[in-house]
């Protein structure tokens, strides 16, 4: 059974920094992708950073150059998340697709997370 365990959540203030970590356990597949999805009060869950099994990632415009995907050799998933805005406020979900990457789009992904709270002061 696969099961997607975020950690890490918390408050911030604008600027400063803050570490998801998602434990992943039950997935064992050679070809597949992992994200990072969040959603705000009021708006539509929204695709943040995906990985491939090869290690390749992809990031909404929003946050390039300012958060960082990554996963170890257990394919636990990780997001640094530097220069954090108010905006960046939301629930931080981490997912996953076995098969290839196709993006961002949330209804690729089927296994969730059940979500972690991040809130940026200004």
């Amino acid at each position: 059974q696969v099961q997607l365990v975020e950690i890490g959540g918390g408050s911030v203030q604008a600027g400063g920094s803050l570490r998801l970590s998602c434990e992943v356990s039950g997935f064992s597949y050679s070809i597949y992708c992992m994200g990072w999805f969040r959603q705000a009060p009021g708006k539509e869950r929204e695709g943040v950073a995906a990985i491939t099994d090869r290690e390749v990632t992809t990031y909404a415009d929003s946050v390039k150059g300012r958060f960082t995907i990554s996963q170890d050799n257990a394919l636990n998933l990780y997001l640094q998340m530097n220069s954090l805005k108010p905006e960046d406020t939301a629930m931080y979900y981490c997912a996953a697709r076995i098969g290839w990457c196709l993006g961002l789009n949330s209804e690729d992904y089927k296994y969730w997370g059940q979500g972690i709270q991040v809130a940026v002061s200004s």
